[in-house]
């Protein structure tokens, strides 16, 4: 672990960590946050984001504390510090499925939204059985011929410049969204959807936002591995780039939703393609949201490699064969995964709504107790009980999370159009 450790340290640069860390938060969600807004209104909106943003930030203090006191960087060898090998198992295996399970649904976004982009801009028939409107085949193009090569780099930080142009995608994106709030295709949405000033709120949508924007802000298996490679400042960077990615978040959903009120669909460019599917502006936009997405899958997949070395090689030194194998295997069981059983996305849902909420709020919390010393620290000291509370809301959003999965696929079964 020493070795692993030392060999990487400060090799990254300050703004090459912001650039990960905020490409790590940063996925797929941003296109719902304009749906959660239209459950919960503006101003409820802005305070849970801003809640939650806090309590990331607070989170990432935690495991920084817990790191700095016993000089562990590897969020595993964290949980063996606290509570020995079944702790670091715990956190091994509760990275590795959480982070398999973005990264499924990373590439089934290009599955399924790539072929339609490429249809819309060769203005191909979409029933001809082309090569190159088969998702199958792009995903396993897009994870081998971008995915691959970057997954194989031997440092985090190298891909601080992908992770770069994907934050600018994202821009363009939230500046594509600002575009369409003044771009005539807004005010024709009244004609296709009707009345959209008058916003209808029920209650279950609006519970739903809270695990939504809960876990807006996961990005903590990637902090120690970043902060191994840069080894200082790393507060400051999980706080700017969560502060970036607050903004990033808040205007999104503001312009989403000022386009489409009550009308905002659960993705954002579902709702525009409606009105035109061809429309130059939004392709751009869906081009670049697939871009960042893809570019997000090697930095996800770090963790996880890192993951697997702690709990299976810890006492092994690097390893190409060994760096590359684990890469190659976890890009094709995911593709295969992917291609063959879309609809195990919907088991990953539960593994997401249980291993979530142990890497934000519960590991983080009670490794912490257990790390610092009582000497330091006592049992009743403010920071402490601060830390089990922070664990005790980790447990209730884990029991609301699987509560509203339970009863999506309830009514999902009862219903035709199952439900979102």
């Amino acid at each position: 672990y020493l070795y692993l450790t030392r060999q990487f340290e400060g090799k990254t640069s300050f703004g090459m960590s912001v650039f990960n860390l905020g490409n790590a938060i940063m996925g797929s969600g941003i296109l719902g946050l304009a749906y959660a807004m239209a459950n919960t209104g503006i101003l409820l909106f802005l305070f849970l984001l801003t809640v939650v943003a806090v309590l990331s930030c607070y989170s990432i203090h935690l495991l920084l504390k817990s790191s700095g006191i016993v000089g562990i960087r590897a969020y595993e060898q964290l949980g063996y510090r606290a509570f020995g090998t079944p702790g670091k198992m715990a956190a091994g295996i509760a990275i590795t499925l959480q982070n398999i399970g973005a990264m499924s649904s990373y590439l089934y976004i290009v599955k399924s939204e790539f072929p339609l982009v490429i249809q819309a801009f060769s203005r191909a028939d979409p029933t001809a059985d082309l090569w190159y409107l088969n998702g199958n085949y792009l995903v396993v193009m897009v994870s081998i011929g971008v995915i691959l090569p970057l997954a194989l780099m031997k440092q985090l930080g190298y891909l601080g410049y992908t992770s770069g142009f994907s934050l600018s995608c994202m821009v363009f994106f939230l500046s594509a969204v600002r575009l369409c709030l003044l771009h005539p295709l807004s005010l024709h949405s009244s004609v296709v959807y009707g009345n959209t000033g008058r916003l209808r709120v029920f209650p279950l949508q609006t519970a739903y936002t809270i695990p939504i924007l809960a876990f807006a802000f996961v990005c903590h298996p990637e902090v120690l591995p970043i902060y191994t490679e840069l080894r200082k400042r790393m507060q400051h960077v999980s706080n700017l780039s969560i502060l970036v990615m607050y903004t990033m978040y808040f205007l999104a959903a503001l312009f989403g939703y000022l386009t489409f009120y009550g009308k905002t669909e659960t993705e954002l460019l579902h709702t525009y393609s409606r009105i035109d599917p061809y429309d130059t502006l939004i392709l751009c936009v869906r081009l670049a949201v697939l871009t960042a997405v893809t570019l997000t899958v090697p930095i996800v997949l770090f963790p996880v490699r890192r993951a697997l070395n702690q709990m299976f090689f810890a006492s092994k030194s690097f390893n190409w064969l060994r760096h590359v194998a684990i890469a190659v295997t976890l890009l094709s069981f995911i593709n295969m995964l992917v291609i063959f059983a879309p609809n195990i996305l919907g088991i990953f849902g539960v593994i997401g709504a249980t291993s979530a909420p142990c890497l934000i709020f519960i590991f983080p919390a009670i490794f912490y107790i257990r790390i610092v010393p009582k000497e330091q620290e006592p049992m009743h000291s403010i920071p402490k009980i601060l830390a089990a509370c922070f664990a005790g809301l980790g447990v209730a959003f884990m029991i609301m999370s699987l509560s509203f999965i339970i009863i999506d696929w309830t009514t999902g079964s009862s219903n035709s159009g199952g439900g979102h």
